[in-house]
């Protein structure tokens, strides 16, 4: 009997063992990490369609709503495809140290990402994904900006070439071993890569296709805020996957951007509708939406960096200087942003990645973040992101205005008077977002 039990005893601790040892080789791959950044992918994606296309749909006149929709899904449907082809290999393909500013086409056609093929402790596929809703939402943004009179065609043609010749190579300098990232530029999610290449490429576009037809003096409201608002609400939802997601883990990181992100959205919110409430004598559902936007735009860099103090003050920041960019955009420089991108995410994106240098610092008490890398002090980091938000606001703006001639050259950029007149829904696609 006694044998018996050390038999079976043994046998145990050999079972337990074997699975012990498997568990410790198979560590390669977690799955809690995975499943969490598959979860993100998603979120983001969600983002997008049907996040962005409602926000930016409500905002227009009802004559232009498909054609909004429709931009926000062909953007993401050509930019999954350039991704594809050569935008993951050169933004995150080793460009070596003699290259700090593009990747290398390695994996062209994503050749080498197989099925076990890893990025850390995660499958590569999963990265590649995920990081394909950042190249996605990027262009959309810009959308905003030539919003109800640009040509259907120039936006796609534009949208794939500024994908390529601005969103990648920004991006391997900042996440992909270029430049920016080696010298330490903190942009947790896209403060720089994201906010800031698609609000000043917004800047560029606007200035260019010049105003819609009866701006500034004729009104032109949105048609359908409820459109609006349940847009607004499925981005803030999808921001968590944004932000936290890019911890690219299941981890206290993901959680503290997570919150941050939130304590954000909530206090630029408030911030924008004060403002507003002060100025005109009523708090405005527009201005409420519009405040959570800025305030997730500008935590966003610096979601990873710092605490919920921080965050707080980012997050009012961010509500009151978005507030009066878009006032001087609109009002004093008579620029039609029509959906106000550049106010909103360009400002927001500028001015959390320099606040990111800020509080992200461990030394300010109840607004501290997570400290800095080794040898940095908040005033050297500070430098760091300001080189960064100049290098990305000068590059996105030349490249963009190129582009922008180079399309209108080929394509023309901007439908016709009567055309705009008519609205682009039927005008561009034979179609009514309503038929009542």
């Amino acid at each position: 009997m006694l044998s018996r039990y050390r038999q079976l005893t043994g046998m145990a601790f050999a079972v337990l063992a074997t699975l012990f040892s498997t568990q410790v080789f198979a560590d390669e791959l977690n799955g809690a990490n995975t499943a969490w950044i598959l979860t993100s992918t998603a979120l983001v994606l969600f983002m997008t369609i049907p996040g962005l296309s409602l926000f930016y749909g409500g905002l227009v006149r009802s004559k232009n709503v498909l054609s909004v929709l429709m931009q926000c899904f062909a953007i993401t449907c050509a930019a999954s495809l350039v991704w594809f082809v050569a935008g993951y290999s050169l933004a995150f393909g080793d460009g070596g140290s003699a290259n700090a500013f593009i990747g290398n086409l390695d994996n062209i056609l994503l050749a080498n990402v197989l099925e076990g093929s890893m990025a850390g402790d995660i499958p590569e596929s999963v990265f590649a994904m995920f990081q394909m809703t950042f190249a996605i939402i990027t262009p959309a943004l810009i959308v905003g900006a030539f919003a109800e009179r640009i040509r259907f065609g120039a936006m796609l043609l534009f949208s794939v070439l500024w994908l390529l010749a601005v969103y990648v190579p920004v991006t391997h300098w900042v996440w992909g071993g270029g430049w920016l990232g080696e010298m330490g530029l903190l942009d947790f999610a896209g403060g720089t890569v994201v906010h800031v290449t698609a609000g000043v490429a917004a800047l560029v576009a606007a200035l260019v296709l010049g105003p819609r037809k009866g701006f500034p003096t004729q009104a032109m409201p949105p048609h359908n805020l409820t459109m609006t608002v349940t847009g607004a609400g499925m981005l803030w939802v999808g921001w968590f996957g944004f932000n936290a997601g890019s911890a690219l883990a299941a981890n206290g990181d993901a959680g503290m951007a997570m919150l941050v992100t939130h304590i954000s959205a909530a206090a630029g919110s408030l911030a924008w509708m004060t403002m507003e409430w002060v100025k005109h004598g009523k708090p405005s559902v527009l201005g409420i939406v519009t405040g959570m936007v800025a305030g997730l735009g500008t935590i966003t860099p610096a979601s990873g960096f710092v605490g919920p103090g921080g965050a707080l003050v980012i997050g009012f920041s961010a509500g009151i200087i978005c507030y009066y960019a878009t006032q001087a955009i609109k009002q004093r420089f008579k620029i039609d942003d029509s959906l106000d991108v550049f106010p909103v995410h360009g400002v927001g994106g500028i001015l959390g990645t320099l606040l990111a240098g800020v509080f992200a610092s461990d030394a300010l008490g109840a607004f501290s973040g997570q400290g800095y890398n080794e040898g940095m002090t908040m005033v050297s980091q500070v430098q760091v992101q300001v080189v960064g938000v100049a290098a990305t606001f000068v590059y996105t703006g030349i490249v963009t205005l190129i582009l922008l001639k180079l399309v209108d050259a080929m394509l023309g950029l901007r439908v016709d008077l009567e055309n705009e007149t008519r609205g682009l829904d039927l005008a561009e696609h034979d179609e009514r977002g309503y038929d009542l």
